[in-house]
């Protein structure tokens, strides 16, 4: 890979976390469309993507990005006020900028196609179709004053802008008069002091030399950036200095006090906050250099010119120090390929395998001077196992945020006011999982959307507030991670799931399910109460593919409702797929691992007294009827599970979700750390396994799916 393409590639995932850090403030926007720094936070991303994409000739991401900076300018300086439909357009900008990119980086040498063009310049319309335009050029200024500036104006609120022009101004074709015109079209002239220190005597006075220097008072709401652009034609003919109000001082230390800069050069920050532009610094910089002198700090230099004043100075020194602290603390992190990290993993995963490979010799052939040996080494193999996942682990939290748009978006859609409030977003899982999780996720959320939470008149006649709610919530709870989906909408009805399941032929009328299970029938496939189908849900189909990819995480989905109060989604995740503590057990000389947090506990009793009833399934422990199953006979032949003999047998109590059950075993081997390998394509489909490990004696044992098992259970069902 070359230089160029290992810096697209930053470029790319740095894009992309703009661009999300965008949507993120846009929506954020929503509910405090006064946050001048997540105004602010916009405006540099838009103008870093900007940059970024020039040094790599992106010229149509240039050009459009350029539209939304200067909208965003506008809203940045109160030219502009935010709203919901100019928050909805930079969404759509922020879209197209994505896919611009996409364009470019993937097909550089192709021409933009036409139908992205026309969004684009649809976009642009409608960013500047509101632009207010400049008023009229007044005419030129008609009386200066000769006081001193300070003595008869109040400076607080006012510009100062110093011109000193230079001898061959006039002979350049600079008319100084222009200058003032222009400035009244975007602010007002207070006061223009005229300084004739510069005056030569008489005889060596040249009429066609300029002479001027002007100090003006000047209120405007313009940035300074603005204010310098008035003379860019002039900057080689005149030296230009221009100190912001007194009145800005105490914005420019707020901003610089809640700033989040990566620059380290003090004369950055002052940029990045608006105090000063690219122009004051380069000429510090050069002013430094031509005196010599580099111990001379540019901040000094900059209050000398007086183009800042020195609190501000001295607070963005103490900024500039902050930022130099975080990007050291910062160079401790660097990124990693996921690839690479999961082939550490395996890599981990079949150390794991040796490990206990080693303990069987050990064992088996009685080396005791080895054993000391092999503990220290299992230690160490164990503490790089846990190691390795936690490099895996992510927080789940930006994975909620993604859904603002979704639940914006959509509300907006069916006409309804639905806030998303989201809690627990620092829980960490395995980065796997927070990838396939997504999808179900999006599907129940939609379904929320949809189904659960009223039109605002429906909440209104039910006595509710207008505005509905969704809450996003996770949690680690017994080596899981736990999901909720939590709305306060009308919940679910469930004599129509009912009536629907008869219907659909999913359950007998004489049926006898608990509330929970009539619940979680929405996840059969087929079936909806919804009287019209929506594009979003409503015609049964997804739900099954929900549960089923859930299940296929080793994780499990429930459903909690009261009706007009809301309905809560509790999903129950593993946090890792790759390595797990397990609890082995053996039925009919073939072992089997369950994974161990799913693990209650173990009770041995001889095979007669056992108060069971083998038709129903049940066994009575300690006076409470539990669902079980005899795991040999769940995946042994009839005939070898007829020709055991057990005079005692185990009863391992295991819980997912809120169901529970119980696996009778021949034997319990204890607690054995499982490497998680997937089943061949023969063996995949084949219910109630998840996976398989190899154990230390090369032998293959299987992991059970311990909620399809519990299932089966409940239901009396042989696994076919």
């Amino acid at each position: 890979m070359s230089d160029l393409d290992v810096a697209l590639e930053t470029f790319k995932q740095e894009a992309k976390e703009l661009l999300d850090e965008m949507e993120d403030a846009l929506l954020a926007l929503e509910d405090t469309p006064d946050d001048s720094e997540t105004v602010n936070s916009l405006f540099r991303a838009m103008h870093t993507i900007k940059g970024s994409s020039g040094l790599f000739g992106f010229n149509d991401v240039v050009a459009f990005t350029h539209e939304a900076e200067t909208v965003l300018d506008q809203v940045r300086n109160g030219e502009k006020s935010i709203d919901d439909t100019l928050i909805s357009v930079l969404l759509d900008c922020k879209d197209h900028t994505s896919k611009l990119l996409e364009h470019c980086i993937t097909s550089p040498e192709e021409a933009l196609p036409e139908d992205m063009q026309a969004i684009g310049t649809e976009l642009v319309f409608k960013l500047t179709g509101k632009d207010e335009t400049l008023p009229a050029v007044n005419s030129v200024v008609e009386t200066t004053t000769m006081e001193t500036v300070g003595e008869t104006t109040d400076l607080d609120d006012k510009w100062i802008i110093s011109l000193a022009f230079k001898p061959d101004a006039l002979r350049m074709g600079v008319d100084p008069l222009s200058f003032l015109r222009y400035l009244k079209t975007i602010g007002d002239i207070d006061t223009v002091l005229v300084l004739t220190d510069e005056l030569p005597d008489d005889d060596v006075y040249d009429p066609e030399s300029c002479y001027l220097h002007l100090k003006i008072a000047y209120k405007s709401n313009a940035d300074k950036q603005t204010i310098e652009d008035v003379f860019e034609f002039a900057s080689d003919d005149c030296d230009i200095n221009i100190l912001p109000p007194h009145s800005k001082i105490e914005d420019y230390l707020s901003i610089l006090d809640e700033l989040e800069s990566e620059a380290d050069r003090l004369g950055d920050i002052l940029i990045n906050i608006g105090v000063l532009t690219k122009s004051d610094v380069s000429k510090a910089v050069q002013q430094q250099s031509e005196e010599g002198d580099t111990s001379k700090p540019i901040g000094e230099i900059l209050v000398e010119k007086q183009v800042v004043q020195p609190e501000v100075v001295n607070k963005a020194l103490n900024k500039q120090k902050q930022v130099k602290q975080k990007a050291a603390k910062e160079a401790n992190y660097i990124r990693v390929d996921s690839e690479k990290l999961g082939q550490l993993i395996n890599l981990v995963g079949e150390l794991v395998i040796s490990g206990a490979a080693m303990d069987l010799m050990v064992e088996r052939h009685g080396l005791a001077d080895v054993e000391e040996v092999a503990t220290t080494m299992n230690t160490l193999v164990s503490d790089i196992r846990d190691t390795a996942l936690d490099l895996r682990m992510v927080p789940i939290g930006e994975t909620f945020t993604r859904f603002k748009r979704v639940v914006r978006d959509v509300s907006k859609e069916l006409g309804k006011d639905i806030e998303l409030k989201i809690t627990g977003g620092e829980t960490e899982l395995d980065k796997t999982i927070v990838e396939k999780i997504n999808d179900p996720l999006t599907h129940l959320i939609r379904n929320s959307l949809d189904h659960g939470v009223e039109t605002p008149l429906e909440r209104e006649q039910a006595g509710k507030t207008d505005k509905g709610c969704i809450q996003l919530n996770a949690f680690h709870q017994s080596g899981h991670i736990v999901i909720q989906i939590i709305d306060n909408g009308a919940g679910l009805d469930s004599e129509k799931i009912v009536a629907k399941a008869i219907t659909n032929g999913l359950i007998p009328e004489d049926h006898n399910l608990t509330q929970q299970e009539i619940f979680n029938l929405i996840f059969e496939a087929g079936l909806s109460t919804k009287k019209q189908a929506s594009d979003l849900s409503g015609r049964g189909v997804g739900m099954d593919v929900v549960r089923r990819n859930i299940e296929g995480l080793r994780g499990s989905v429930n459903i909690d409702s009261a009706a007009g109060e809301g309905t809560t989604i509790t999903i129950q995740l593993p946090l890792t797929l790759a390595i797990i503590d397990g609890f082995m057990v053996e039925a009919i000389n073939e072992r089997y691992i369950i994974p161990l947090t799913m693990v209650e506990e173990c009770v041995e009793m001889n095979s007669g007294e056992w108060e069971v009833d083998e038709t129903a399934h049940y066994v009575n422990l300690r006076g409470v009827a539990m669902p079980y199953l005899r795991l040999g006979e769940c995946f042994s032949s009839n005939e070898n599970s007829k020709e055991r003999e057990v005079s005692r047998e185990s009863l391992v109590v295991v819980r997912s979700g809120q169901n529970k059950a119980g696996f009778v075993v021949d034997q319990l081997h204890g607690e054995h750390q499982t490497v998680i390998k997937p089943l061949g394509k023969v063996f995949e489909n084949l219910s109630g396994l998840t996976g398989a490990t190899v154990l230390g004696d090369g032998n293959v044992a299987l992991i059970l799916d311990v909620q399809g098992l519990i299932n089966k259970a409940v239901h009396g069902s042989r696994l076919k």
